[in-house]
Parts: structure tokens; sequence; C-alpha cells
């Protein structure tokens, strides 16, 4: 009886997982620079600006990395 029930479970967890990883935004370079650039401008928190836009607020650190390393690698060329 607990099998059944278990297996019931994983089964409903594997659909949710599913359900979350198809609706996951998905932004562009374009968005990511944008977005980027709206919070080194400063007007707006980090935390308000993700909200406004939907994400996660954990996705700005490796962005803003990235943006900056890319910056920087423009300029050593």
């Amino acid at each position: 009886m607990n099998r059944k029930s278990g297996t019931s479970k994983d089964a409903a967890d594997k659909l949710v997982r599913g359900i979350k990883r198809k609706t996951r935004k998905h932004c562009s370079a374009e968005d990511k620079i944008r977005i980027v650039l709206a919070s080194l401008r400063g007007e707006e928190s980090i935390a308000a600006l993700f909200r406004r836009e939907g994400l996660a607020e954990s996705l700005y650190y490796p962005w803003s990395k990235e943006f900056l390393e890319a910056g920087k690698a423009r300029l050593t060329s």
C-alpha cells in the first residue's frame, strides 16, 4: 500500500517539475543587458527590478558577472 502511494507521489512530483520547466521564463541577451544596465544605473533596487520583470533576483549576479567580463575582454583585445 505504501509503495503505491509513493509511486503516485513520484509521478505527481515529476509532472510538477515538468510544468515548471516548460513555463520558466527565458530571456534574450538583449533583455539581460537591458536589465543589468538598469540595475547598474541604480534608479531602482535589484529586488524591485527583478520583481517587476518576473525573474529570480539570484539571476542578477551571474548576468552582471558575464556582462562585466565581456566588457573587460573587449577592452583588452
